[in-house]
Formats: C-alpha cells, sequence, structure tokens
C-alpha cells in the first residue's frame, strides 16, 4: 500500500517532499492510515483533530484516541471544538454541511498558521464511488461523475487509490489501532445508505465494481478537461458581456448545453434553462426567468443577464443645488439665471422655473407615463417612445425620469426633456440637470 500512495502522490503532483503536511485526523481506519503512511514516506506531518460534539461521549473518545496517537508516534496535534449545532441553527444549514463548512475553515486556518503546503485528507476509492453514484442519483453535470478529485487547492487526497479493505489491511498489518465512528453502521444517511446495500449490490453483479467505477471516473475527469476548453470556447462566441447572442447560441453543437454553464453558476437549474430554450425558440419576447439573485430576460435576438436589486420605488427629491448618486451615474442640478445658451447633449436638460413646480423627484419610470417630448408633437406613452428608441426591456425597466411636484414628467433622463417645461424667449431663471457617468 506504501508503494501504491507513493506512486499515487507522485502522478498527481499532490506533495512536496520538504513542505509540511497538515494530516485531517479523525482516528479513523482512513485518518490513521493516511498519518502513517506519509510518515513512512518521509513527510513532514502535524495533524488536526476536530471535535464537532455531535455524539456525546463517543465524540470524547475519538479526540482522547488521537491524542494518544500522535503522542505515540511524535506528531503535533491542535484540537478544534466546535458547538455545530449552533452553527447550523444560525445559518440555517443542515449538520452536516454545517460541519463540513467549520472543518474545512479550520483546516485552512490552521494550514496558513503553520505554513503547510497541504492539508492531506483521507477520502479513498470508496468514498470516490459512493460521491460518484450519489450524484447520478441526484442528477448531475460531467463534473459530478469524476468522484473525488485527487486535488483541490491545498486539499490533498493520497489515497484514492486504495479502497476501504486495503486501509484495514494495511492497519491490521502494521497492529495500528483506529476508532469506528458508529453512525458509519446505519443507513439513516444518503451516502450510507449506498455504502452499505447499493455497492454491495453491485458487487454481486461485478464483484470489482469499485475499481471499474473508480476507473470510469478517471477517463471522464480527462474527458472533462476536453470539454471545459470546448465550453470557453463556446461562451466567448455567444456571449458578449452580460448578453448572450441567441443566433450565435443556437448555432452550437449543444446550445442547451452551453447555455447551462453559462447560467448554472448563477443558480440556474437545468428545468429553467430548458425553459428558457423552449421561449428561443418560440419567439416570444419579454419572458423573463429569475434564479437566486439574478434575472434573465428575452429580448428579440438576444439573452440579457441582470442582477437582481434594482429597486423598483426609487424616489429621490432632488435639490435645487447639488449632486444626487443614482445607479446610473450622478445627477447634478444647478439653478441660475437664463443665459440663453442650450446644451445639446442629452444628457443634460434645461428647464424653465416658471413652469415648474418643485421639488423635483427622480423615480424610475412606471405603466401608464407619458410625456410629450421635446421636438414631437403631443404626448406620448414613454414605453412607446423607448420602444421606438430600440430600447432592451431591461434599458425600459431602469429608466429614470425627472418630474415636478403635480406629478409631470420634465425630463427623460438621458434621452429627452419634456417640451412643456423646455425654456423659450420668456424664461428668466433655468434649472440644468445633467447625468454625469462614472
Amino acid at each position: 500500500m506504501i508503494y501504491k500512495v507513493e506512486k499515487y502522490i507522485s502522478k498527481h503532483n499532490l506533495l512536496e517532499k520538504d513542505g509540511k503536511v497538515l494530516v485531517a485526523l479523525s482516528g479513523g481506519a482512513d485518518s490513521v492510515a493516511l498519518l502513517v503512511v506519509l510518515l513512512k514516506l518521509g513527510y513532514k506531518c502535524e495533524a488536526i483533530h476536530c471535535n464537532f460534539h455531535l455524539r456525546g461521549e463517543e465524540s470524547n473518545r475519538d479526540e482522547h484516541f488521537v491524542t494518544g496517537l500522535c503522542r505515540r508516534l511524535g506528531v503535533e496535534l491542535n484540537i478544534v471544538h466546535f458547538d455545530t449545532t449552533e452553527h447550523a441553527k444560525e445559518n440555517g444549514i443542515s449538520i452536516e454541511m454545517a460541519a463540513r463548512e467549520l472543518r474545512y475553515a479550520a483546516f485552512e486556518k490552521q494550514r496558513k498558521s503553520i505554513g503547510a503546503c497541504a492539508i492531506a485528507v483521507a477520502h479513498h476509492r470508496d468514498d470516490s464511488a459512493e460521491t460518484l453514484l450519489l450524484n447520478l442519483v441526484r442528477g448531475t453535470g460531467i463534473r459530478g461523475l469524476c468522484g473525488i478529485h485527487p486535488k483541490n487547492g491545498y486539499i490533498v487526497r493520497p489515497l484514492l487509490c486504495v479502497d476501504r479493505g486495503e486501509i484495514t489491511d494495511y492497519l491490521k498489518w502494521r497492529n495500528e489501532d483506529y476508532v469506528t465512528d458508529s453512525t458509519n453502521l446505519t443507513n439513516d444517511y444518503t451516502r450510507n445508505k449506498i455504502r452499505l446495500e447499493v455497492i454491495p449490490g453491485l458487487a454481486e453483479i461485478n464483484p470489482s465494481v469499485k475499481e471499474s467505477i473508480a476507473a470510469t471516473a478517471d477517463r471522464i475527469r480527462e474527458a472533462e478537461l476536453i470539454y471545459r476548453q470546448a465550453i470557453e470556447e463556446a461562451v466567448k462566441r455567444v456571449k458578449k458581456g452580460d448578453v448572450i447572442d441567441i443566433g450565435a447560441l443556437v448555432k452550437e453543437i449543444a446550445p442547451q448545453t452551453v447555455l447551462h454553464e453559462i447560467l448554472a453558476p448563477l443558480g440556474f437549474n437545468s428545468s429553467q434553462t430548458g425553459d428558457i430554450m423552449e421561449v428561443i425558440g418560440n419567439g416570444n419576447s419579454g419572458k423573463q426567468f429569475y434564479a437566486a439573485d439574478w434575472c434573465v430576460t428575452k429580448d428579440r435576438n438576444r439573452l440579457i443577464i441582470t442582477a437582481l436589486g434594482l429597486e423598483r420605488n426609487v424616489e429621490t427629491i432632488l435639490p435645487q443645488e447639488g449632486v444626487v448618486n443614482t445607479a446610473e451615474g450622478y445627477i447634478s442640478v444647478c439653478h441660475r439665471s437664463f443665459d440663453g445658451v442650450i446644451p445639446k447633449e442629452k444628457n443634460c436638460a434645461i428647464l424653465d422655473c416658471a413652469k415648474l413646480e418643485l421639488p423635483l423627484k427622480l423615480r424610475r419610470v412606471e405603466p401608464g407615463d407619458r410625456f410629450a417630448p421635446f421636438g414631437m408633437r403631443g404626448t406620448k406613452l414613454v414605453s412607446d417612445y423607448l420602444t421606438d428608441r430600440k430600447k432592451s426591456i431591461i434599458e425600459k425597466h431602469a429608466q429614470l425620469v425627472v418630474t415636478d411636484a403635480t406629478g409631470r414628467i420634465a425630463w427623460l433622463v438621458n434621452e429627452r426633456p419634456a417640451a412643456t417645461f423646455c425654456v423659450d424667449k420668456n424664461t428668466e431663471e433655468v434649472i440644468v440637470l445633467r447625468l454625469i457617468k462614472d
């Protein structure tokens, strides 16, 4: 087993021979074997043990065991205690997730403290097979079928080349004791069901099922590298900033897969991706899809990705002099005598004070808003005006307007002032509004 692990470490470049290794030591057979093997291979090891206080006296037993083991082996041991139940309650997560968060945070903190080159954890071949099957049952992409990776940042897993039987045989040969977590012997949890029922059942069909699954995971892991490269190239072809070109997307070999890879990190699931593809196919525009903190909007021949949090009921009273910060930039307000100069930039509006009822207010456009665009006859729905200007649905949603105290729109910000409030030959005092982009 020692030589198999040594070869695996070398193959995947997991550890530096001269560096210190922080070993996660639970007291179970796999973690004991990991520590013993690394010491036999000449690595400088320091151990860390987490007491989650979830199994009463058994948790204290484990701590006592690892203390004695490290004392006998001459290994420095760090013990960390957690109120796991309270952490889970405070963060609204499961006990299993809470334990995982606390464990890996403690590992990283200690790694930095001692300057370790890696954190060695004791996942083995059986764990990898269980992970693959678990992901397969729950539904997964190609990455979920890769099993457990040998290396993830500073986390390394030198025992993925051996199974549980090899580990216990090795410890028996070396006359090393270990403790058993009683929860691993029950089938209360999904992973334990796979471990205690599914894999033994598959082994009746193929006695080497774990080896076969591990070999398959290795091949999928290599295929994933090719897949990731192809996806990255496809994303560059179809996505510019936060806009996905639908025409370019549908030309891809697997458009739904490309779309899923773009949206999944934002919280969209495969079912939603399918719904979006269906909308793309039927040509409906304006349809929106939400997930977590993001929204995807079908707008003509593109999909627009936007972060949520845009306040609909923004309403700010503008001062007669000063600057107001908005999501689109700064709006400066200046009250002065009219000098006959009329700016022509769309980011600026000059309004006749005599025609306004102060104070002015800044808000987002609302359904039914109308105004009289300068240079046009009559009034027009703001939504129609923005459609004529070929504004996207997202841009329409975010459009700002300035109104006077009566609610009449005086300026469609960064677009056009209302003719009702424009200067004329009788104008004496004006308010000048200017949008200043960051």
